[in-house]
């Protein structure tokens, strides 16, 4: 589980924008980039993210 407070202050590394937690994923509200969480670690590297359609 993510810290509220760590989830605040991080933004997506590829467009700077807000992210929230959602299914385990980082996801960004604004390119949609989702990045994953291994052990409770989120892996903010733009290579590791999965691109969603939107």
């Amino acid at each position: 589980m993510i810290d509220q407070e760590l989830l605040k202050i991080l933004a997506c590394p590829s467009c700077k924008a807000d992210v929230r937690l959602e299914n385990e994923k980082i996801v960004c509200t604004g390119c949609g980039l989702r990045y994953p969480v291994k052990d409770g670690i989120p892996i903010m590297l733009i290579e590791e993210a999965e691109k969603t359609e939107k």
